[in-house]
């Protein structure tokens, strides 16, 4: 697994959709080659809707979006 890996918020609600819907966090962390805990504090993020302010955050610091405004 390689160290400090960014993963996009894509990625992460999918993740986070597929243990919800009974996937185990060690075949979740297995197939993607991501920690269990990464998971874990993914599903937190995505219970508090925390997960959607990362989106918005990353979204609105895009230099694509910025050139938009």
């Amino acid at each position: 697994m390689a160290k400090h890996q960014i993963h996009s918020i894509d990625f992460k609600r999918q993740m986070v959709q597929e243990y919800l819907g009974g996937e185990t966090l060690h075949g979740l962390s297995k197939r993607h080659d991501v920690s269990r805990n990464l998971i874990r504090v993914g599903v937190e993020k995505y219970q508090t809707g925390a997960l959607d302010e990362d989106a918005a955050a990353a979204f609105s610091s895009d230099p694509v979006f910025q050139a938009c405004r």
